[in-house]
């Protein structure tokens, strides 16, 4: 029938099926919205991303993977917790107006469009009694309404669409970089990966938003849609045979009530396919990353079998998956195919008494096939409404991770972790001589640890106590000790990443650089007791503050983003500006929040970017000066962390340093994979750029570079810290200055 080319019945409805890996479409009723569900489930896609190293790692996954089974899904009350919870952010944000009228519009749209299926009815009506009645007249006029009437409604139903696709783009952009700024605020994307709390975030900044918006905004469309159907056709119903208007309130409440009870398995189901999906996707990234490694040991059939494993697991969850919607299906067929006799069987006995012409029999027909979808769609999108859940569900527990809401989350802090950090600003130790030159005083003190006990975060575990030292002006310091003594664990509670124990750690930085806090005492004198530690936004931005402050961290392995040569090279100092400068503002449009990236005030002036001219010289000077050559420029796109060597990798991280010019720096092993020789004249350009530096090392050709050594012993387990397992003292220079030697590749 004609009508139904616009609303067509619920036969005509694509059936919801759970085709991981690709695309699936769930389509509502006659003139609603369609509930659109687009993702890709479980990522199995082609290209290149970017790794995030929050998922779960390999020994969570293997130990909850009991636990996830027996998984219990959340009750209705939490999950419409969640939901609110999830979605209200975005409509009160700085984007709201924007986001009220585009709503408005979408509703507007929405109305119009029941009200261009209302005329349909009519219109279908007429135009069957004159089909049944024979005039040819009639027919042909009620036939040029209809044409008339599609070319003005349809239209309408596609600006809808469009309408609500864009309102949705809109609303998934703005929660991406809500989320982002939360994932990586406070370290938080760290304390995910190190603690294994949630499985695979980075599926739910991809794939669970994009999911969420959509359909959030299509459930939201179809139930106004339906209250203004329940209005509109209702009238039409009641008013042709108010029998079948019971008949419809019986069936429809029946049918809910046993898709409710056949499916309500689902949403656990969703939940672990999603993450079952997203670990095996997460495994093949890991294959990707370590590829080198995997091929030296030989270690292809270790991980063949591994990824197996984990296909095999998302294989028997989504059989259940299937079995379960099998089994609704069985319901919900039947229900949807029964409805096309159903209204047409219950007034038939008015058609053949008289009473009623035929074209009220399609009437009747299309206003119950409306009425009936806007009361069964729990019926008719069971599935749908599982899975969409199983989204909520998901971002849910995510946002109350970032929130710090839940009990088990260890973003919180508890009692035992009480290390502080504090900023302190100083004047320059300088004075003035009776002949009018400086003189420097004393050494210029750069950090302070004062009594500081360090606990591992999960097992408690003391590794060192008590340890107290100060680091002035090019007081060089190594820490050395057996694997596992705690040395970068030192490190680390030095950035901040770990606060467990108790302590403090003082960062002090000269006059010319601004603190994080403008009302920072600039006196010199030491803090002990009075110290003015940060409160906890300025903990969350301590990072930025580090390195503006002049205090850079190099680890064993640095790390490459993705970008250009010269991204590397400006890395992190940098970086935002570089990407600044190089949007485009046509670009933007009006999304003003897709350029507001970072988590943190710019408190602070930070050194002057580099120019080019800047960067080649600080290849030269730590000998990577061919890459330029190798590479056809700064700007060249590489994945830098596979084309380099290691050795290559630690040297263009010391290129960083020396650009960056800091005052303090701490290095992890960063020298491990440099020969001897590559290793002397890095530590001689970092001693004749004027930096400080704590580095931790195995090797003793290292000593020769340091002032003084601190070793760290393994603490012993059953005395839990009493006694102190650590010893600094100076080193002895006997060799020496050190000469230059011919630089090597």
């Amino acid at each position: 029938m004609l009508p139904q080319l616009l609303h067509p019945c619920p036969h005509h409805y694509t059936r919801f099926s759970l085709p991981y890996g690709s695309y699936y479409r769930i389509h509502l009723a006659k003139t609603s919205p369609p509930l659109t569900m687009r993702r890709r489930r479980g990522g199995w896609r082609s290209g290149r991303r970017s790794t995030t190293w929050a998922a779960t790692s390999e020994e969570s996954v293997a130990s909850v993977s009991t636990d996830d089974d027996k998984r219990v899904g959340p009750d209705i009350s939490t999950l419409l917790r969640r939901f609110l919870k999830v979605a209200a952010p975005y409509w009160s944000s700085e984007d709201k107006a924007e986001a009220r009228l585009r709503l408005g519009a979408v509703f507007a749209l929405t109305l119009a469009t029941t009200g261009i299926s209302v005329g349909f009815s009519f219109l279908g009506r007429d135009f069957y009694n004159s089909l049944a009645n024979k005039d040819q007249e009639q027919f042909m006029k009620q036939l040029l309404y209809y044409l008339g009437a599609f070319a003005g409604g349809i239209p309408i139903f596609v600006l809808r669409d469009y309408a609500r696709e864009t309102l949705s783009l809109r609303w998934r952009s703005w929660m991406t970089t809500y989320y982002m700024k939360r994932y990586f605020k406070n370290r938080t994307f760290y304390k995910i990966q190190s603690q294994s709390i949630i499985d695979n975030p980075d599926q739910r900044i991809v794939d669970d938003l994009s999911a969420f918006t959509g359909t959030a905004l299509a459930f939201s469309l179809t139930l106004f849609n339906a209250a203004v159907d329940l209005i509109s056709f209702s009238n039409i119903l009641y008013g042709i045979y108010p029998p079948l208007f019971v008949v419809l309130i019986v069936y429809s409440l029946g049918g809910t009530a046993i898709s409710v009870f056949l499916g309500k398995g689902l949403v656990n189901l969703n939940f672990m396919q999603e993450k079952k999906e997203a670990d095996f996707r997460y495994g093949l990234v890991r294959v990707r990353e370590n590829a080198e490694s995997i091929a030296f040991y030989g270690g292809e059939e270790n991980e063949l079998q591994l990824l197996i494993d984990r296909f095999k697991r998302a294989f028997e969850n989504l059989s259940e998956l299937l079995i379960a919607s099998r089994n609704l299906d069985f319901f919900t067929s039947g229900y949807r195919y029964l409805i096309q006799i159903l209204p047409a069987a219950v007034v038939a006995p008015m058609y053949f008494a008289g009473k009623i012409e035929f074209g009220v029999i399609n009437q009747s027909v299309s206003a119950f096939n409306h009425i009936l979808s806007d009361f069964s769609l729990i019926v008719y999108q069971f599935q749908a409404i599982s899975a969409f859940s199983a989204v909520i569900d998901r971002l849910g527990e995510f946002d109350d991770l970032l929130d710090g809401n839940e009990s088990s989350i260890l973003l919180k802090h508890d009692s035992t972790e009480g290390i502080k950090i504090a900023f302190k600003e100083i004047s320059d130790p300088i004075s003035i001589s009776s002949n009018g030159s400086t003189l420097q005083t004393e050494p210029q003190k750069l950090l302070e640890v004062q009594s500081l006990t360090l606990q591992a975060p999960r097992s408690r575990n003391v590794l060192f106590t008590d340890l107290s030292l100060e680091i002035t002006n090019r007081d060089h310091l190594l820490v050395m000790g057996p694997s596992g003594s705690g040395k970068t664990s030192f490190l680390r509670a030095l950035a901040g990443l770990w606060n467990s124990g108790s302590g403090n750690i003082v960062y002090y930085i000269t006059g010319d650089r601004q603190t994080p806090d403008s009302t920072a005492n600039k006196s010199t004198e030491p803090m002990n007791n009075s110290l003015e530690t940060q409160d906890e936004e300025e903990l969350i931005q301590s990072s930025k503050y580090r390195r503006l402050g002049g205090i850079f961290f190099l680890p064993q392995r640095p790390y490459m983003v993705l970008g250009t040569l010269r991204q590397q090279l400006l890395y992190p100092t940098w970086t935002d500006d570089l990407l600044l400068s190089s949007d485009d503002p046509k670009k933007k449009g009006s999304l003003t929040f897709l350029s507001e990236g970072s988590t943190t005030n710019e408190a602070m002036e930070k050194p002057k970017m580099p120019t080019s001219d800047d960067l080649i010289e600080a290849l030269q000077l730590v000998r990577l000066g061919d890459i330029l050559s190798r590479f056809n420029g700064l700007d060249a796109i590489r994945e830098w962390s596979s084309v380099l060597s290691l050795g290559e990798q630690q040297r263009l991280a010391f290129a960083r340093l020396l650009l960056a010019k800091p005052k303090l720096i701490l290095l992890d092993e960063s020298t491990s994979a440099l020969d001897e020789e590559n290793e002397a004249h890095l530590y001689r350009q970092i001693e004749k750029a004027g930096i400080t530096y704590i580095s931790i090392g195995h090797r003793k050709t290292l000593l020769k570079y340091h002032k003084r050594v601190l070793n760290i012993m393994k603490s012993d387990s059953n005395d839990n810290g009493s006694s102190r397992n650590w010893s600094a003292r100076p080193i002895n220079q006997t060799s020496g200055p050190i000469e230059e030697t011919t630089p090597s590749a």
